[in-house]
């Protein structure tokens, strides 16, 4: 009976200090409610309004129909118009759109064989037949997004023109860049390096503060003539290099065991993970300013983790998120990071060309390292 009165003594303890600690319990509220909104709403396989360009050589009352048609599907938004398919592709390769479609000077004679055939009626020629009506160029390097696409080749544009559609000849022409063969692990590769940077940067400066203020060494700090900014940089700068350690192996043996392409320039590829690695560890420091001791700042580490994995399109494409979602995943470094490495070193594209992406890993780093540098104070709490 004192056996079980000590045990319910130590389980009131626990109870009343979990109490005092408000960050640790509004954790255990919000996780779950945060993650069931998260699951719920935001995490869609079924992906919808992926942004496509437009490249219309007929420029006639039927092409617009047939780009109305399309965009009823709701499988893609055609949001850019482009006057040459080297331009559209340009802005796939700089993540612009996710595809394009192509529409042929003959569109009216290509719709008028298509459905010929699927009337009885004598072709000219196999060749003139097996034309699609148009072509879609997409960035194949998300298997997702590529698989969406192509669900649109057999589409029949029977209402189109009031006649049955001809289901032997495929309606568009899919052609897919970056990644033809659709294997899952080159688009999984590059994003691998952004979520394990996100678990070890973060991971790593989260907890600097807390840990100097546990072991006592911040009264050490204090009497020193050292600024704030002086000791955020201070604290990151020997992770950077860790990062790029992190990075080397991820990329080498992902291109070694797995063959995935590096088709970009590696001073790029160092460039861009060198502003992400520069970012997290900031967002590190933040955490590690907002928290009381290590195991507050672990759990926002992996709070952060998660839905940097669920939210940055490392899994689920971006383009299936509804808008709230967005919102929330550009607060995260690690969502416009995915679209610059997959860009980097799947496409070919450069960090101008991913210009608007590369701003806002810098705004991240500014944000983060003015934050905490705010938030540190030079005194014992």
């Amino acid at each position: 009976m004192k056996s079980l009165s000590r045990i319910l003594a130590i389980v009131l303890k626990e109870l009343t200090q979990l109490k005092r600690d408000r960050m640790t319990f509004g954790m255990v509220v919000m996780i779950p409610l945060i993650q069931l909104m998260l699951f719920g709403f935001a995490i869609n396989t079924n992906v919808r309004d992926i942004p496509a360009g437009l490249v219309d050589h007929s420029n006639t009352a039927l092409s617009r129909v047939l780009v109305q048609t399309i965009a009823a599907t709701q499988v893609v938004t055609f949001s850019e118009r482009y006057s040459s398919v080297k331009e559209a592709e340009a802005a796939i390769v700089g993540a612009k759109v996710r595809a394009v479609l192509i529409i042929p000077r003959d569109l009216s004679q290509r719709l008028a064989r298509h459905h010929s055939v699927g009337l009885g009626t004598p072709a000219a020629t196999n060749e003139e037949t097996s034309r699609p009506v148009a072509q879609w160029i997409v960035d194949g390097s998300d298997t997702m997004i590529a698989s969406a696409i192509k669900s649109l080749r057999a589409m029949p544009l029977s209402e189109l023109l009031d006649k049955p559609a001809n289901r032997t000849i495929p309606t568009f022409e899919v052609e897919l860049l970056f990644n033809p063969e659709q294997r899952t692990v080159v688009n999984i590769v590059p994003g691998l390096v952004g979520i394990i940077l996100t678990m070890t940067m973060i991971m790593f400066t989260s907890a600097a503060i807390v840990r100097e203020r546990e072991r006592g060494n911040l009264e050490m700090l204090i009497n020193t003539p050292v600024q704030p900014f002086e000791l955020m940089l201070g604290k990151i700068i020997p992770f950077i290099f860790i990062g790029g350690i992190q990075v080397v192996i991820i990329i080498s043996l992902g291109h070694v065991v797995f063959n995935v392409p590096i088709n970009g320039s590696l001073w790029q590829l160092a460039l861009a993970t060198l502003l992400f690695i520069t970012a997290s560890l900031s967002f590190g420091l933040v955490i590690s300013t907002l928290a009381r001791n290590q195991l507050q700042a672990m759990q926002m580490t992996i709070f952060v983790l998660r839905h940097s994995i669920l939210l940055s399109g490392f899994v689920f494409p971006y383009e299936g998120m509804p808008v709230f979602a967005q919102y929330i995943a550009e607060f995260l470094p690690a969502t416009p990071f995915m679209r610059v490495v997959r860009g980097v070193v799947l496409r070919d594209a450069t960090v101008m060309d991913m210009s608007i992406d590369t701003l806002r890993l810098l705004g991240f780093i500014i944000a983060g390292l003015t934050v905490a540098s705010l938030r540190f104070k030079k005194q014992l709490d």
